[in-house]
């Protein structure tokens, strides 16, 4: 399974998607939706405002990746 990742430094949107259509799209928090397939099957997940949403993530993984 191929995951593409795409982020618009513009807008400031994270998105993770594999290969699938899109049947319907489900916020689980509130700047976080899941795409699913006719399935029900996670296919895409879009992280709106995602340098706020995951600014306390990324710091101990910068970290982490510069020590390698």
């Amino acid at each position: 399974m191929k995951l593409n990742v795409l982020y618009d430094k513009k807008t400031d949107v994270l998105y993770l998607s594999r290969e699938g259509e899109e049947e319907a799209v489900e916020e689980i928090y509130p700047g976080i939706n899941l795409e699913l397939d006719k399935k029900g099957i996670i296919i895409g997940i879009e992280i709106l405002n995602a340098s706020k949403l995951l600014k306390d993530a990324l710091q101990p993984l910068q970290e982490k990746v510069g020590q390698s």
